[in-house]
């Protein structure tokens, strides 16, 4: 039976990733900073069936906790890792706290490739898979978000760097990127002070749900692509900011012109 960690795992896109995995028959090691909730939902998920899952309840942002669970997984072979915990804000880059930027880096970064390379050893015992929850925003400016783009950007930068080193080792990377997800890292975003932000977020194209967007996932997964563009607008959008930047500028600055007061 194949291993399945999921990082941001007792709500929104990993809560769906947890469920579809578990009904696909996987065992899954679920992560989450929220204890309660983590605990409730892996007791719904497992019943009785506990030697399917594990669950640890901790802060990535922590070093000394993270390190632990290196510690506790990285001798067991691992199957898939997927880096889905994240955070976001809504605010002006130019009225945004550093510490704002310095939190978002923190959870959508540095936790990620920290956690990734701590448990390399145990995802080369599997030539496991690593896959990681992107944004459009890594790929296309998006305003009211610059600190999210740029972890965003820099976490496909970093592993597609990766992808090419682990590559002899048998360690594969898929890299998602969505659009926009009816999921609480919206419904959680900062504001500009680091308190929740107090205006409504801007979108373009369909919001989707986390359950389809977890079928796509695990499709994705099952069929070895290294990148899933679930979206065809996503898709779409990238290639305008690639061809025809100026015009899509103009295009952002009309759809998300709210963001430029807060």
């Amino acid at each position: 039976m194949s291993t399945m960690l999921i990082t941001g795992a007792a709500s929104g896109l990993g809560w769906a990733l947890a469920r579809a995995a578990w009904q696909r028959g996987w065992r899954l090691i679920l992560v989450d900073r929220d204890g309660q909730a983590l605990a409730e939902r892996s007791a719904r998920l497992a019943g009785v069936d506990t030697e399917r899952l594990r669950h640890f309840a901790l802060d990535l942002t922590d070093a000394e906790a993270r390190d632990r669970l290196v510690a506790t997984l990285r001798d067991q072979p691992l199957d898939v890792l997927v880096n889905n915990a994240g955070i976001t804000h809504r605010s002006a880059a130019a009225r945004t706290e550093m510490a704002v930027f310095r939190q978002v880096m923190a959870v959508d970064w540095e936790a990620p490739v920290a956690l990734t390379l701590g448990l390399l050893p145990a995802l080369r015992a599997a030539r496991g898979t690593v896959v990681n929850i992107g944004s459009m925003a890594g790929w296309m400016p998006v305003l009211g978000r610059a600190g999210y783009c740029s972890a965003k950007a820099a976490l496909a930068q970093f592993f597609e760097v990766l992808r090419g080193e682990v590559a002899d080792d048998g360690i594969g990377v898929l890299m998602v990127y969505p659009s926009f997800l009816a999921t609480p890292i919206e419904r959680n975003a900062l504001g500009f002070d680091g308190r929740p932000a107090a205006h409504a977020r801007s979108s373009v194209g369909r919001v989707r749900d986390a359950d389809w967007m977890a079928a796509r996932i695990l499709d994705a997964l099952a069929a070895g692509r290294r990148r899933l563009f679930p979206d065809r607008f996503t898709l779409l959008a990238s290639l305008l900011w690639r061809l025809a930047p100026d015009l899509y500028h103009r295009l952002m600055r009309r759809r998300f012109a709210g963001e430029l007061d807060h």
